[in-house]
């Protein structure tokens, strides 16, 4: 699926977006990990990678306080995130879109054109030998919950990482 979806050309070749229910929490904090990932990895040029909510109730804010804090304990930078809601033109932006959980996928996939429907997944599909299918929302819960979310992106982030790897032609 995705060999088709990348674009020949200038840079970046692919575009990633992350998407939760309202953008300062699960999908900032993948954005920023799958970020870092491709910037160690020197792939950063190559792979854009952006975040958005299905919901814009957030609409302008920053990421949690939590999820910053948890993700700079980790190396994970999210300053300068704003939250911004899913757009229509994101389902033609952005080769691969990936929800944190079935029901954030499920408002994707009733608002994108079916001709673009194979863009559309769950993140940690890319770690299937977690034997997770969604990140949990830790909004209204304690810090443990973001630590928690973060224990299954950052394996996902890698799963994600080694499929553009192949598909960029790069190793590593």
């Amino acid at each position: 699926m995705l060999k088709r979806l990348f674009k020949r050309g200038p840079e970046p070749q692919c575009a990633v977006l992350m998407v939760c229910m309202g953008n300062i929490c699960r999908s900032p904090m993948a954005e920023a990990v799958l970020r870092g990932k491709l910037e160690q990895a020197g792939l950063a040029g190559r792979v854009r990678v952006d975040s958005a909510g299905t919901l814009g109730h957030h609409r302008g804010a920053a990421p949690d306080r939590r999820a910053v804090a948890q993700a700079a304990r980790r190396g994970w930078q999210l300053e300068g995130q704003k939250a911004r809601p899913v757009a229509d033109a994101d389902f033609e932006r952005f080769d691969l879109l990936l929800a944190m959980d079935a029901g954030n996928l499920a408002d994707l996939q009733k608002r994108c054109p079916p001709a673009l429907a194979e863009r559309l997944g769950l993140l940690l599909d890319h770690a299937p030998w977690l034997g997770e299918r969604e990140v949990p929302d830790p909004y209204y819960g304690a810090v443990a919950g973001f630590d928690h979310a973060l224990d299954l992106i950052e394996p996902a982030c890698d799963g994600l990482l080694a499929v553009l790897r192949r598909r960029l032609g790069t190793t590593g």
